[in-house]
């Protein structure tokens, strides 16, 4: 699984056309903006009449965009009870959620969550005075049955270097950065070193 995080800034046109050209090789983008509602749903439905796919867009914690706009998944800040209970309550919705620990990786399994992020695994830009998780945290994650995604510091380089057991990996820079054939070139690799 490959999944594109917006970098938290107001999107412009340029980002629509990488994330529209980008998308055949990812399967969800996470709309994470510190936009208002209001001009979040514009973003939204610029980026679906740009012919982004729906099914591909991840809300972040905002049921009623999701639900507005008839989205099938949101993700969550980890420990948000919200996520637990909006899962509860539509099955049918892809919900995930953050987390840094192995604790919260069974918590969101315990709670019927559908993938967890789960980081930060390499020094990163977004977290500069915090160090990336232990081998040992890492290998206390990836021993839950629900789908882990590596997040943090994730590059054409880095990602070589990531223990066996993950589902996937989230980005924000490398994706924002790539281009559309080096994405699709990573993706292939990713999935030839898992079938192995």
């Amino acid at each position: 699984m490959f999944i594109v995080i917006t970098p938290y800034r107001t999107p412009d046109p340029g980002d629509i056309r990488h994330f529209t050209a980008v998308s055949p090789f990812i399967d969800h983008l996470m709309i994470r903006t510190p936009m208002p509602q209001r001009e979040t749903a514009d973003f939204l439905t610029s980026l679906l009449e740009a012919g982004f796919p729906k099914n591909k867009l991840l809300i972040h914690s905002d049921m009623a965009l999701l639900e507005r706009f008839d989205l099938n998944g949101i993700h969550f800040r980890e420990n948000d009870a919200d996520a637990f209970r909006y899962k509860q309550k539509h099955p049918e919705i892809t919900v995930s959620m953050s987390t840094h620990s192995a604790r919260t990786v069974e918590a969101a399994e315990v709670n019927g969550l559908d993938f967890v992020l789960f980081g930060h695994i390499f020094e990163t830009a977004s977290k500069p005075a915090r160090p990336p998780r232990t081998e040992r945290e890492i290998n206390q994650a990836l021993s839950s049955d629900i789908p882990v995604i590596a997040l943090g510091g994730i590059n054409e380089r880095t990602i070589h270097q990531l223990p066996g057991g993950f589902d996937g990996i989230a980005a924000i820079s490398y994706f924002m950065d790539a281009a559309p054939s080096e994405i699709k070139a990573l993706r292939k690799g990713w999935e030839l070193s898992n079938l192995m």
